[in-house]
């Protein structure tokens, strides 16, 4: 086998077209399957056509993990090329991880990475990895560093409404309510210890005032932040809302990069448009 390195992820690191090209990354999207028809995320289904079902028709697509036979076709293309590594979504969000683990241990030379993240909080992962690959490092070493960063990747999201958690059975109707009454956008954070999700602080307001108090709160006072690079991602958000944030961020600090994304349908059905997460990593965990 040759020292070629294949660098894949599952789609949901929402990377964009740009930058997956830009690092040479392979997708496997997962499968959003929206009334009778099974889709790939962001290869025949968008998040505006998510949204544009559920005002018609009030229905909200379900996700399903890729499983343990698609993972294995998907890598024994490769693998007398040289070896691959994959960066899952992460294993307390999603049976992906578990599957990939098992279609790897079936074939030479595959090593799979659980990102205990999701969204751009994987692709932080992901560029960290095609960067190694450049340098030359083995595929066996990326892997293990890759794992060890996860501890370091700082991922949250404020939800300007909680209807599509609700819709999806992820928050009470009653919860739904009294954020309603109270004008609060809530902040949902990933742990990067074990990639669970919880709430954090509740933003009361406006989500413009929202989103410029939720970027001091996670930058401001902050002096282990590795300014390389931050993302900007959303689930389908004004240009002046972007632009609000990436002002502020500018004034706390200075990022090598400020990467926008668009997450892809996977994250946005979950939790609807005007969606704003920013994702860097830090020097500590």
């Amino acid at each position: 086998m040759n020292e070629k390195i294949i660098l894949s992820a599952d789609s949901t690191c929402d990377l964009g077209d740009e930058l997956k090209e830009k690092y040479s990354v392979n997708y496997y999207p997962l499968h959003v399957i929206l009334g009778d028809n099974s889709y790939s995320d962001g290869v025949d289904l968008t998040p505006d056509r998510i949204y544009e079902v559920y005002r018609q028709e009030k229905i909200l697509p379900k996700t399903a993990a890729i499983n343990v036979a698609e993972y294995y076709d998907y890598f024994r293309k490769w693998t007398d090329q040289g070896y691959v590594i994959h960066i899952n979504l992460g294993r307390a969000i999603s049976a992906c991880n578990n599957n990939c683990q098992i279609a790897a241990n079936e074939l030479p030379g595959v090593y799979v990475v659980d990102s205990c993240n999701l969204s751009t909080g994987t692709g932080h992962l992901v560029i960290q990895a095609a960067e190694r690959i450049v340098a030359g490092m083995p595929a066996e070493q990326i892997a293990r560093e890759i794992q060890s960063l996860t501890q370091f990747v700082r991922a949250s999201f404020v939800l300007d409404t909680l209807e599509f958690l609700y819709k999806g059975g992820r928050c009470s109707a009653l919860q739904m309510l009294g954020a309603n009454m109270l004008q609060l956008k809530p902040c949902i954070e990933v742990n990067n210890k074990d990639g669970t999700m919880g709430v954090g602080k509740k933003y009361r307001g406006s989500l413009d005032k929202a989103l410029v108090q939720y970027v001091r709160d996670q930058l401001s006072g902050r002096d282990d932040i590795r300014e390389d690079r931050i993302f900007i991602t959303h689930s389908g958000i004004s240009e002046q809302r972007i632009e609000l944030v990436k002002n502020e961020i500018m004034k706390i600090k200075s990022f090598k990069e400020i990467l926008i994304t668009r997450a892809g349908c996977t994250i946005s059905s979950h939790c609807g448009p005007n969606t704003l997460g920013i994702l860097f990593m830090t020097n500590n965990p």
